[in-house]
């Protein structure tokens, strides 16, 4: 063999050795930075049901860089930090274009809570200073001109770092907050403020037990998780019914910052397979003592309605605090985000965590984990991830600092990215034809343009709010489907149901995805009730 074939053959080598490893970054998935500069750091962030994402940080930062509206501004005495503010502490993202519309947020929203509900706003709620007892409303508009509105009423008690979840009866129920051991209602309707013994339990000298994790379960009673103790709560009755073991390891809420998701629920066990995981934490004592000392590398799973329910434990591929959990399409839930080591709070985190894990809920345990593509940028404490309904999960935030701090050691991040994960592959299905409003237990048929598939499936997944590790109110519903039945011109029909009750799924809008033999599509929006 002569020289230039030598040369020809290691040519084609290198180019199948390349080639090999584009497809395995791409098994992998991969990252793209979509804005350079969103101008405010991301505390807080939900996707509505017009597909833009509402992007909230704090008012008491100093300006941002983005500028409200010209001639506006925001006159508030009672800012720490600039009584006169012309810049946004809020936007609208609009992932299509990848534009920011600046928003006008007027009391401090530091480390509140919200979610959606049932006809699509946002309630907003608590905060820091002026915030602590705000009600705020976003009604999106479809990238109109809609804007924060802050109500003249409140709550009960101020709320600073608690956790909503909506109910079935439409409203929230708001749980804890700093220094506070009770729950409240939004809208009261009457209901005042109640106990709740496992946040007086659960307090120890870092107030382990805020931001609380908390699940509605399909027989209508919420799973509330705080540090290392949870409970099982009536709400209509305000009583706790159950207590559950102490989780094994290190305290698992903010500011040891662990995250938790309730695992998708299936028409094929009538949505009675409700299972709670919670990876992540912190040593105890780091957010008092910030030497850097290792998170935690546990997860722990719980079925909370079984009988004699308790945790199993497993490992995740690294430690990781400050990890967000995103219910993906494809029925995993997506570890992102997040440090090896140290606590929430300023300055606090080492050894920022920047690959991505995959857990597969229904894998044998030892081989639920898989390690994705990692970011090139860290995302610690205040930064956000959420699903898009194109696939994506958008990943925005990270401010280590008390004020807006742009260089030096992790630095407040102001571009946000999207993931997009293995399952965005060529020739992804999407839906020809789909109902827009769906009536609890009603069937229904969907017709999903797909390559030939053996299976399809119709995932049902709520936007969340997301903040501090934690995705309030998310829930992925997997609903009854047919074996597809060809329709020509490449489409197959779906024969399916909707939820059987709002315990299941809380009246709201929902993204609908396809997927076709594991290959995720586009979602369409669908209001159920």
């Amino acid at each position: 063999m002569g020289r230039g074939d030598r040369l020809l053959v290691w040519g084609l080598l290198m180019l199948g050795a390349w080639s090999w490893e584009i497809s395995v970054v791409e098994a992998q998935g991969y990252w793209e930075t979509v804005v350079d500069n969103a101008g405010i750091a991301t505390m807080h962030s939900a996707v509505s049901h017009d597909g833009n994402v509402v992007l909230l940080d704090r008012t008491n930062v100093g300006p941002s860089q983005l500028n409200l509206a010209p001639g506006v501004c925001r006159d508030n005495p009672q800012d720490r930090a600039t009584k006169h503010d012309c810049t946004a502490h809020s936007a609208l993202f609009s992932p299509g274009s990848n534009k920011i519309r600046p928003l006008f947020v007027y009391t401090d929203t530091w480390c509140s809570s919200g979610q959606f509900d049932g006809s699509g706003k946002l309630v907003q709620t608590g905060g820091d200073a002026d915030g602590l007892m705000k009600i705020r409303h976003f009604s999106p508009c479809g990238g109109g001109d809609c804007d924060w509105v802050e109500l003249d009423g409140g709550l009960q008690e101020g709320r600073w770092y608690a956790s909503n979840q909506i109910l079935p009866d439409g409203t929230q129920i708001v749980v804890g907050g700093r220094g506070v051991g009770t729950v409240e209602y939004v809208p009261a309707n009457g209901r005042g403020t109640y106990d709740l013994p496992l946040l007086y339990k659960s307090n120890d000298a870092q107030m382990d037990n805020l931001y609380p994790f908390v699940h509605l379960l399909p027989n209508n009673q919420l799973f509330i998780f705080a540090n290392r103790d949870s409970c099982l709560y009536d709400w209509e009755t305000n009583k706790v019914v159950r207590d559950y073991p102490t989780i094994p390891g290190e305290p698992r809420n903010y500011p040891s910052a662990g995250s938790s998701v309730l695992l998708p629920l299936s028409a094929n066990a009538n949505f009675g397979n409700a299972e709670v995981l919670i990876c992540g934490g912190a040593a105890y004592g780091a957010y008092m003592n910030p030497a850097g000392q290792p998170a935690s590398q546990t997860c722990g799973r719980i079925a909370p309605l079984g009988a004699g329910a308790g945790w199993a434990m497993e490992n995740m591929p690294q430690r990781r605090l400050m990890g967000d959990m995103i219910l993906l399409p494809t029925r995993e839930v997506l570890i992102i985000n997040g440090a090896g080591g140290g606590a929430q709070g300023w300055g606090n985190a080492v050894n920022p965590v920047k690959m991505p894990v995959l857990y597969k809920p229904y894998n044998a345990a030892g081989a639920r984990m898989q390690t994705l593509t990692a970011s090139p940028i860290p995302r610690v404490y205040h930064s956000t991830a959420n699903l898009l309904p194109d696939g994506r999960v958008m990943v925005a935030g990270s401010n280590t600092h008390q004020f807006y701090t742009l260089a030096g050691y992790l630095p407040t991040e102001l571009r946000i990215e999207t993931f997009s994960p293995p399952y965005m592959g060529a020739n992804r299905p999407t839906f020809a034809e789909v109902p827009g409003g769906l009536k609890y237990g009603g069937g229904f048929t969907a017709t999903v343009k797909a390559a030939n598939p053996k299976n399809i499936e119709l995932n049902l997944l709520s936007a969340p709010f997301v903040t501090h590790s934690y995705a309030q109110g998310q829930r992925l519903l997997q609903l009854e489907a047919s074996a597809p039945a060809a329709a020509g011109g490449g489409a197959y029909t779906v024969d399916s149901k909707a939820p059987p009750s709002a315990a299941v799924a809380p009246g709201g809008y929902y993204m609908l995805f396809p997927v076709a033999d594991g290959n995720v599509g586009y979602a369409s929006w669908v209001k159920i009730g």
